[in-house]
């Protein structure tokens, strides 16, 4: 073959090659719901080191659905660009929302960001205002500022009253307030539940605790 031809088809070879930094800025679209931190999940499963790891089968992770469980792959470059790709196409009945990557290069960049977080070289990743002083993107909650650590919790009517620790007090319609939990390390300390705002308007907030328990003992019936 005359080597010129050669040169020829070995340029896409080198296009085509995943470039880890360009992966790291496409993947702050990912970091809403995935941590490459080994053992935080999010709203999906911790990607630490999911190169050459069995789908479905993280340690520590509970929600994945029946499908993804079922479906007997190892991630590597083969099935990460198909699932990237579509993840519904390549697993029917996934959990996974998303619609996937349609261009193969940033494909191949998000799959070299992956492989070089399982071998602790990954580049940092792009990072995809709220009520009391908390910001919207997870933070540490032990260390929330005074403005953000609830002090009490009342009830009266379609109302809560929250107390901070800053010694302000906000009233909150029912349905702009949500109870969670965090187990996780970046959670709350036991007894010491967090505010943390949300909504465009910074009319709604979630209240985190460490434990489902701490709920309802934390909330108090009191009318003026």
């Amino acid at each position: 073959m005359n080597p010129a031809w050669l040169l020829l088809l070995a340029v896409p070879a080198a296009m085509a090659a995943g470039d880890a930094k360009r992966g790291a800025q496409l993947f702050g679209q990912c970091t809403a719901c995935h941590s490459i931190q080994p053992g935080e999940h999010q709203t999906g499963p911790s990607l630490a080191h999911v190169w050459n790891h069995k789908a479905g089968s993280v340690q520590g992770f509970m929600r994945y659905s029946d499908a993804l469980k079922a479906a007997g792959l190892t991630w590597n470059e083969a099935t990460l660009d198909k699932w990237l790709a579509s993840p519904e196409k390549l697993i029917p009945g996934t959990s996974m929302t998303f619609p996937g990557i349609k261009d193969r290069q940033a494909r191949e960049d998000v799959i070299a960001y992956l492989k070089a977080a399982d071998e602790n070289k990954a580049p940092r990743a792009a990072k995809g205002g709220g009520m009391m002083g908390m910001a919207r993107q997870r933070s540490d909650l032990k260390t929330a500022p005074p403005a953000g650590q609830v002090r009490s919790i009342k009830h009266c009517g379609d109302t809560y009253t929250v107390e901070t620790a800053d010694g302000k007090a906000e009233k909150v319609w029912e349905f702009n307030l949500r109870f969670k939990t965090d187990s996780s390390k970046l959670g709350p300390a036991p007894g010491k539940p967090v505010v943390v705002g949300a909504g465009m308007q910074g009319d709604r907030a979630s209240i985190v605790f460490a434990s489902p328990r701490e709920i309802s003992e934390s909330i108090q019936q009191a009318c003026p």
